[in-house]
C-alpha cells in the first residue's frame, strides 16, 4: 500500500485504553461522525474487495457460464463495464455536492428529495443486506471443501459459515482502517494467483485454441443474456461504495472520484480476461457442460490442470479469503448505510452512535450482524441448498436493487444538474453521460426481469416476492419522510 496511506502516530489518535471504555458514548458534538484516514489506495482495496476478484472468477463466473450465454459470458462484463462507467461519470461530477457519506440514499434524495431518497435507501440496505448473507452460502461450502482436500471430514456448510460470521462481526465492530489492512493482503494475494492463471492459459493456448466466444455476436446473444448482464452487474456491486467511506477518508472531494474511476476500470478489465482465459482453459466445447455440471470446482479444477496440486491447494485457500474479504466488505458498507439513515431518524437514533475509541459505526454493525444472522438461520433450518438456492437467490435479488438504484442515481444526476444550472461544469458529465448510462441500465434491468423467474428456479411466485419486496422499501421512504415531518410540527 502506498506509504501516503499510513496515517502518523498523531493522525486521528485514538484515545488509550485507560480513559476511553470500549462503548463509552462520544461527547454530543462528535457522537455521530466517524473517523479514518483512508486514501486512495485504501479505497479502492476496500471496494475491490468488496467485488471478490477470484470469489467471482470462481462462483459468478461459472454460472453465468451456465446459465446466461455460455462462451460468450464474457463480453458481458465488457458491456456492464462501459454503461457503469457513464454512470460513474455522473456519480462523480455530483459526489462535490452530496456531503453526506449515504451513497445512493444520498444522491438520489438530492436529485428527487427526502422521500425518494429514503426509499432508495431502504432498498440499498435490503440489497446489500441479502448480498452479505447470500456469500455466506459460497464461503461455506468453500472452507469445506478446502478443509476435506486436507483429509478433514466434511461438515455442514453452516458450521462454517457460523465462524467466518463471528470474525466478521468482530471486526466490524473495530476501526475501518484494521479491515482495510486485512482486505489489502488477502485482495494482493488472490489477484496475483489469477494473473498467473491467466498467464499460463494464454501461452499454453488452452485446452483448445483461445476463445473467440468474447467477441462472437451470436454466442453473445445466445442463451440467457439477461441472466448474464445480472452476474456481471452482480460482480461489480460495490464499487459505487467508494461514496459511503466519504467520512472516513482523506481529502474526501479528491479521493473519492479517483477511487472511484480506477476501482471500476481495474476490477471490469480483471473480470472481463479472467473470464475469457476460465473459458479459454476448459474449451469452448467442454465450457458451458462443465460450468452447469460442475460450477463450483470449474475453477480449481482447471488450475490443477495449468498449476498443478500446489497452484489448485493455492487457488482453494485464496477463494476461501477472498469470499471473506467480499462478506467483510459488505458487512461494513451496510453497516455505513444504516449507520447514515439513523442520523437522518430514518431508523432508530441509537444506531448512529460512533464507537468512542474505534469511531466505528459499533452498534449499526451490531444490528446488520443480527439480521443476516437471521437469514443464515433460516436458510439452514430449511435446508436450502447453499449454492443453488442461498447465494443465487439472495443474490439474485440483489442485482435487481443494484441495477435499479444505479437507474435511479443516474436520473437523480440530470434533474440536480438540470434544476441547478449555477453547478454544472460540463454538458458530458452532467447531462450527456448520466443519461446515457440511464439508457444503459434501463435495457439492462427489463434483460433481467425477463429472466428472472429462471434465475429462481422457475418460481414466478419467488420473483414477484423479490420485486414486490424491493416495491415495499422504494414506498416505505416517502412514508416515513412524511411521519418525520408530522412529528416535528
Amino acid at each position: 500500500m502506498p506509504t501516503d496511506d499510513v496515517q502518523s502516530p498523531e493522525t486521528n489518535a485514538a484515545p488509550s485504553d485507560a480513559t476511553a471504555p470500549l462503548d463509552e458514548t462520544p461527547p454530543d458534538a462528535d457522537r455521530t461522525r466517524l473517523r479514518g484516514n483512508l486514501g486512495v489506495a485504501s479505497i479502492v482495496f476496500m471496494v475491490a474487495a468488496a467485488a471478490s476478484p477470484l470469489g467471482v472468477i470462481g462462483g459468478p463466473v461459472p454460472l453465468g457460464i451456465a446459465l446466461g450465454d455460455g462462451t460468450g459470458f464474457p463480453a458481458s462484463y465488457i458491456l456492464a463495464g462501459l454503461v457503469l462507467l457513464l454512470f460513474a461519470v455522473g456519480f462523480t461530477a455530483m459526489s462535490p455536492f452530496v456531503k453526506d457519506a449515504g451513497a445512493f440514499y444520498s444522491y438520489i434524495e438530492r436529485g428527487f428529495g427526502r422521500g425518494t431518497g429514503l426509499g432508495a435507501g431502504f432498498a440499498a440496505l435490503l440489497s446489500y443486506l441479502t448480498l452479505e448473507a447470500g456469500v455466506y452460502g459460497l464461503i461455506g461450502p468453500g472452507i469445506d471443501s478446502l478443509l476435506v482436500s486436507y483429509h478433514v471430514p466434511s461438515q455442514p456448510w453452516w458450521l462454517y459459515a457460523g465462524l467466518t460470521f463471528a470474525v466478521v462481526a468482530f471486526l466490524g465492530h473495530r476501526n475501518i482502517e484494521l479491515s482495510g489492512k486485512v482486505l489489502a493482503v488477502g485482495l494482493v494475494a488472490e489477484v496475483l494467483i489469477v494473473v498467473v492463471f491467466d498467464a499460463v492459459v494464454v501461452v499454453t493456448g488452452g485446452d483448445s485454441g483461445l476463445s473467440t466466444g468474447i467477441v462472437d455476436p451470436e454466442r453473445i446473444t445466445s442463451g440467457a443474456p439477461g441472466i448474464g448482464i445480472l452476474f456481471a452487474v452482480l460482480s461489480f456491486i460495490g464499487f459505487e461504495a467508494t461514496a459511503v467511506f466519504r467520512d472516513e477518508a482523506r481529502d474526501p472531494e479528491r479521493t473519492v472520484p479517483r477511487a472511484t474511476y480506477l476501482s471500476l476500470t481495474l476490477v471490469g478489465l480483471f473480470y472481463a480476461v479472467s473470464s475469457w482465459a476460465l473459458v479459454t482453459a476448459v474449451g469452448d466445447r467442454h465450457a458451458v457442460r462443465t460450468a452447469t455440471d460442475n460450477s463450483g470446482s470449474m475453477l480449481a479444477d482447471a488450475t490443477e490442470r495449468y498449476l498443478g496440486t500446489v497452484g489448485e491447494h493455492i487457488i482453494q485457500v485464496l477463494f476461501v479469503t477472498s469470499l471473506f474479504a467480499c462478506i467483510l466488505s459488505f458487512h461494513n458498507i451496510v453497516a455505513r448505510y444504516v449507520f447514515t439513515l439513523s442520523g437522518s431518524e430514518a431508523l432508530p437514533s441509537g444506531l448512529g452512535v460512533a464507537h468512542l475509541r474505534f469511531r466505528s459505526p459499533h452498534r449499526a454493525s451490531a444490528a446488520t450482524a443480527a439480521v443476516v444472522a437471521v437469514l443464515l438461520l433460516i436458510s439452514a433450518l430449511a435446508g436450502l441448498d447453499p449454492i443453488s438456492q442461498v447465494y443465487t437467490w439472495l443474490a439474485g435479488f440483489a442485482s435487481v436493487g443494484v441495477v435499479l438504484l444505479y437507474g435511479l442515481t443516474c436520473a437523480a444526476v440530470v434533474v440536480f444538474f438540470a434544476r441547478r444550472r449555477e453547478h454544472r461544469t460540463s454538458s458530458w458529465k452532467n447531462t450527456v453521460a448520466p443519461a446515457l448510462g440511464l439508457a444503459g441500465l434501463v435495457f439492462f434491468f427489463a434483460l433481467i426481469l425477463s429472466n428472472l423467474t429462471t434465475l429462481v428456479g422457475g418460481s414466478t411466485p419467488l420473483a414477484i416476492g423479490i420485486l414486490a419486496l424491493l416495491a415495499l422499501s422504494l414506498l416505505l421512504g416517502p412514508v416515513v419522510a412524511r411521519r418525520r415531518v408530522n412529528n416535528k410540527r
